[in-house]
């Protein structure tokens, strides 16, 4: 599988939106990707991760270093659309306590 990455500009906000695989192979080209980003002070960046149907460590790693640059840089990174297994590795590795991610929570039906 592939990975791809492209940006649109939308209401003072960058949105980022990722879609594929992101292992060690496609890694360096979402790293790439987001290293071509001009953090400002003040950007907001939102990094949409829905299309995103695998992810391993490499893929941890390169959101970690592109959210302390921001952070640096006095910006901001929101990561949303992550799947339940996403969600669960960020969980998992404690980065869900560092990051900001949108998470959207089930609303459990009561029969």
């Amino acid at each position: 599988m592939d990975m791809a990455i492209h940006f649109k500009e939308l209401d003072n906000k960058l949105y980022g939106f990722v879609e594929g695989e992101i292992d060690t192979y496609t890694a360096s080209r979402l790293r790439e990707g987001l290293e071509s980003v001009k953090i400002t002070e003040g950007l907001e960046m939102v990094l949409d991760l829905s299309k995103v149907n695998y992810m391993d460590s490499t893929g941890l790693g390169v959101f970690v270093a592109f959210y302390k640059r921001t952070l640096r840089e006095n910006g901001k990174v929101k990561l949303v659309g992550l799947s339940n297994r996403l969600q669960r590795l960020f969980e998992i590795t404690g980065l869900s306590d560092l990051m900001d991610i949108e998470t959207v929570k089930k609303v459990e039906s009561r029969k």
